[in-house]
This record gives C-alpha cells, structure tokens and sequence, in this order.
C-alpha cells in the first residue's frame, strides 16, 4: 500500500477539520479530525526528518489552525484555510517528504 506524503496528510488535516466543523456544526468533531492529520504527520515527520523538523513541523501546524482564525476576518474562511494548508503542505514537502524515498 502506498503512503500517503506527510504534506497531504498535514494539509488534509486543516482543511477537513474546518470542513467537518462547519458541515456537522460540530467543532468538537472537526477538532478530532484536525488532531489525527496532525499526530500522523507528526510520526511522519520524526520518520523522514527527525525530532527537531517534526518539532518545528508540528509547531507550524498549530500555528497555521490558529493564524487561520484572524486571517479568515481579512479574506474569508476558506480561502484563509486553503492558504494555511497550502503553507503547512510546502514547508512538510520541503522539509520532509522531499527526501524520503519514494515520496
């Protein structure tokens, strides 16, 4: 089975997070969703870079949930997630998934 790269993973996990909070209404749910993409990626990162990258990694991501928020006031919703995603997806390509082999 192939694995899926981190950076997908990762920005999978923002974005499904924000839409499963705001299809079911539920953001508890959405939470959920949010902090298993970001538990696998981080197992991944560990993997592919080590502890430091998936501790720099991880801090990316939560900040990129939490940027997302005042962003969202300037430019919307889902462009501000779309963007975060996208920033947090290209910073685990470059910092992980682009040496891993078979990546």
């Amino acid at each position: 089975m192939a694995k899926v790269p981190s950076a997908v993973v990762a920005a999978s996990g923002l974005v499904g997070g924000y839409g499963v909070a705001r299809w079911t209404r539920q953001r508890p749910l959405g939470g959920v969703v949010l902090a298993t993409a970001g538990v696998v990626a981080a197992r991944q990162w560990r993997q592919q870079a080590g502890g430091v990258a998936a501790g720099a990694l991880s801090a990316a991501y939560v900040a990129a949930f939490a940027g997302s928020h005042p962003l969202a006031r300037k430019v919307g919703a889902w462009p501000a997630v779309f963007g975060v995603a996208g920033a947090v997806g290209l910073a685990s390509w470059a910092v992980a998934d682009r040496r891993s082999p078979g990546a």
